[in-house]
């Protein structure tokens, strides 16, 4: 009888994430099938116990459940494609980063040619597979997710999102945009402190503990956003939010105010319609109605 342990698996694509996630598969006992386009970069994994084949045709055969982590949607077609009637049957994890849209058509062409399709996003980088804080976001086939999902745990926690093949992609670009966004604040205040002649790293060890502390208040931005009440008590106002004061700041010190002239533009879109004491969540509606 097949085990866990004897699951065996076919990675597509050995860039930095295929290759940390066939690494964890390895290090989990699976037996490991890899393929890359360029040649020379199973070699770290062939030292693990990885089988390396020059097709993908031959990764594909090898195994009932394919991975790909390729470097786009179109390079997932270009691999694929002449590969569908080999995939009937099998399973198909796409880890590539694509649009809701692009994974919603993946999961239509798996449709058409029998394959079972799974689509994930992952939220971690390289070094994090495997290790304590890695997820991955899943949705497509509900039978492929829990029949695979104590191997995908090796990977990171495993959530399960949905039939709707675009959901994990969707749930894991707007987790990014926040990502970013937040990223772009913290590299705008430290250019505003840098010249008063405070460094990027003494101007991190000041902003971490403080935008951790503020990422408590998600939660009751939430509820106000979901209960679509802006004037309920206790919220920061739109008007007490006004950023100008930033802006005049930033620009003093002689930085661009782009970042936070962003979040002033939907400030004063709803001050300007005349919603000034409603709560700053209210910005929500600057960003559902863009003007």
């Amino acid at each position: 009888m097949t085990t866990y342990d004897d699951v065996e698996v076919s990675v597509l694509g050995l860039g930095a994430m295929g290759s940390a996630l066939a690494a964890a598969l390895l290090k989990a006992g699976h037996p490991t099938t890899v393929w890359n386009r360029s040649a020379g970069k199973a070699g770290d994994l062939v030292g693990q116990g990885a089988v390396s084949v020059d097709t993908a045709g031959e990764a594909v055969r090898a195994s009932r459940l394919v991975i790909a982590c390729l470097l786009d949607h179109a390079s997932v077609h270009e691999v694929l494609d002449p590969l569908a009637a080999e995939l009937t049957g099998r399973v198909l994890v796409n880890l590539t980063t694509t649009s809701p849209a692009q994974a919603r058509e993946l999961a239509a062409w798996a449709a058409d040619a029998g394959v079972e399709y799974l689509d994930g996003g992952i939220m971690a980088v390289p070094a994090m597979i495997g290790q304590p804080g890695s997820s991955i976001l899943y949705s497509g086939s509900a039978v492929a997710f829990e029949q695979y999902k104590p191997l995908f745990d090796q990977w990171g926690a495993s959530s399960y999102h949905g039939t709707d093949a675009g959901l994990a992609s969707l749930y894991d670009l707007a987790l990014l945009a926040g990502m970013y966004v937040m990223f772009a604040g913290f590299v705008h205040g430290a250019a505003m402190v840098a010249p008063a002649g405070m460094t990027a790293g003494e101007f991190a060890a000041m902003a971490a503990p403080w935008l951790t502390a503020m990422t408590g208040a998600f939660q009751e931005i939430a509820t106000v956003v979901d209960g679509g009440d802006y004037t309920v008590a206790g919220q920061q106002s739109l008007e007490f939010s006004d950023l100008g004061d930033i802006v005049a700041a930033s620009s003093d010190q002689g930085i661009s105010t782009e970042v936070v002239d962003m979040v002033q533009r939907l400030i004063r879109r709803q001050i300007d319609a005349g919603h000034g004491t409603d709560g700053f969540a209210r910005i929500v509606e600057s960003i559902r109605q863009p003007g």
